[in-house]
């Protein structure tokens, strides 16, 4: 990837286009990202930056992080995040990666964790069938046949089953850019992006360059 931002996002809204349509819009707030670390490929074998955001006070950091942060010369940052750019040689640390960044118009992909669920049944997890309702039924909303009986007398690998959903690192991909208000380090982003309101979010170049 070639340029890349963590932002933490606020809610949806919609706004207007010059010709009166509207569109659905993420609203995302990527205050300046600082560089903590240069990593290159001699010392660390591969190259790469890392970036702190969001402010954090001193008693809610630990002591190897308070050393790497005051060795870096910077704030106390809540969120580390490595990015592994192209082109690591015009970051130095302690310089800014701001909304800027980006212009609009242009496709990203974004990054997040999915709301979290909790534990589901196959109907809601999987959208399997139900059974039937009716009063003599007694198979309403349950897994279902777990397998032959004799033969192969066992549950075969990736058999869809009850369990936790959600909570987990997706990507949606092919996102516009719809506005960038920079005095506010805004970015609003077409559609809708994973995760809950106040979760942080990393908007990275479209990889899909055929669809630009």
């Amino acid at each position: 990837m070639k340029k890349s931002i963590l932002g933490q996002k606020i809610g949806m809204t919609q706004i207007f286009s010059e010709n009166g349509n509207m569109i659905p819009v993420t609203v995302v707030l990527a205050e300046p990202n600082v560089v903590a670390q240069v990593k290159t490929l001699d010392k660390e074998g591969y190259d790469a930056i890392q970036v702190g955001y969001g402010l954090i006070r001193e008693k809610l950091v630990n002591n190897p992080k308070k050393g790497h942060f005051r060795k870096a010369g910077i704030e106390f940052k809540r969120h580390l995040k490595e990015f592994r750019l192209e082109d690591c040689s015009t970051y130095e640390v302690g310089s800014e990666i701001k909304v800027d960044v980006f212009s609009e118009g242009e496709k990203v992909d974004v990054i997040g964790t999915s709301k979290g669920k909790g534990f589901q049944g196959t109907i809601k997890r999987w959208n399997g069938h139900r059974g039937p309702m009716s009063h003599g039924s007694k198979f309403h909303r349950s897994v279902g046949s777990m397998g032959a009986s004799s033969d192969p007398s066992r549950t075969f690998k990736n058999k869809k089953m009850p369990g936790r959903m959600g909570g987990r690192k997706c990507t949606v991909q092919n996102l516009e850019i719809v506005k960038i208000i920079s005095e506010k380090n805004l970015i609003l982003i077409k559609g809708c992006i994973p995760g809950p309101n106040k979760s942080i979010v990393q908007i990275r170049d479209c990889i899909k360059k055929g669809n630009n």
